[in-house]
């Protein structure tokens, strides 16, 4: 295999590797930027989540409004503003 061949394999399998975890980051984004605006709360975009942990989470949006989204004791999705 040629110089050339083995090098563009690197760049590719970097590129698919390295750009997974902002297509989970866009996808966790899309979903709270969802879960948000079914509530009722005033917000447009997230444009960055953070994981607290298994279900918790806390959303910038767009707007500068922040919220922390989770899944109450009784199974129920709840979002509080910050």
């Amino acid at each position: 295999m040629s110089k050339r061949v083995k090098g563009w394999t690197l760049v590719v399998a970097l590129s698919a590797f390295l750009s997974g975890p902002s297509l989970a980051a866009d996808t966790l984004a899309k979903d709270l930027t969802s879960t948000i605006a079914l509530l009722g709360l005033p917000c447009g975009q997230v444009v960055s989540a953070r994981r607290l942990k298994d279900n918790d989470y806390i959303a910038t949006c767009k707007d500068k409004n922040r919220y922390r989204v989770f899944v109450n004791p009784q199974g129920r999705v709840v979002a509080t503003k910050q």
